[in-house]
């Protein structure tokens, strides 16, 4: 089964498990998104087009990531007169993995893993926004966290005053000479 959406001013063809790339969308990972605006439906030889959408048609997809697209270059140019301008521009898109068509559901498991992440994987990198979802740092133990505010609330300055010890004192910033007037006449 497949079905034609229209997102973003752009038609998609799309069938359950797809992984697809659309303008950008609001959401957060692993949200539900859901597409009302389906042109046709097709499955085998039997095809439903809309006028201008399928009535009670709607396809569903999971939101990946949203992330940065490749980079484009803008280059402007006069000839002979020495200008010269180079700008880029990376759009925003969002990813998404279809997981149904209208009944038709895909019954595989949608992964969030982001490209970042895999490119990352595929040149043994380890980044260190990765390595903590990865390796979740274990909690503290509720006795020495209870120890390190007591510990910290001794070394403050007031503290100290209050048990009587003197406070180490500032010195102060040496002035600068003054700047010597010297007019010939």
């Amino acid at each position: 089964m497949y079905a034609v959406i229209k997102t973003g001013g752009k038609q998609y063809r799309v069938s359950p498990g797809d992984l697809l790339v659309v303008e950008k969308l609001a959401g957060e990972p692993g949200a539900e998104v859901s597409f009302d605006q389906v042109l046709m439906l097709g499955d085998g030889d039997v095809v439903t087009v809309g006028a201008p959408t399928v009535a009670g048609a709607a396809v569903t997809a999971t939101l990946v990531e949203t992330r940065k697209g490749e980079k484009v270059k803008i280059f402007k140019k006069i000839r002979r007169q020495g200008y010269r301008r180079t700008r880029g521009h990376r759009q925003t898109e969002t990813v998404l993995r279809v997981t149904a068509i209208g009944d038709a559901k895909w019954d595989g498991v949608v992964d969030l893993t982001t490209k970042a992440e895999l490119n990352a994987r595929s040149r043994n990198l380890k980044l260190p926004e990765f390595a903590v979802k990865a390796e979740a740092a274990p909690a503290p133990a509720p006795e020495a966290a209870a120890e390190a505010p007591k510990a910290k609330k001794a070394a403050a300055p007031k503290a100290a005053k209050a048990e009587g010890e003197a406070a180490p004192a500032k010195k102060a910033a040496p002035k600068k000479a003054a700047k010597k007037d010297t007019d010939e006449a």
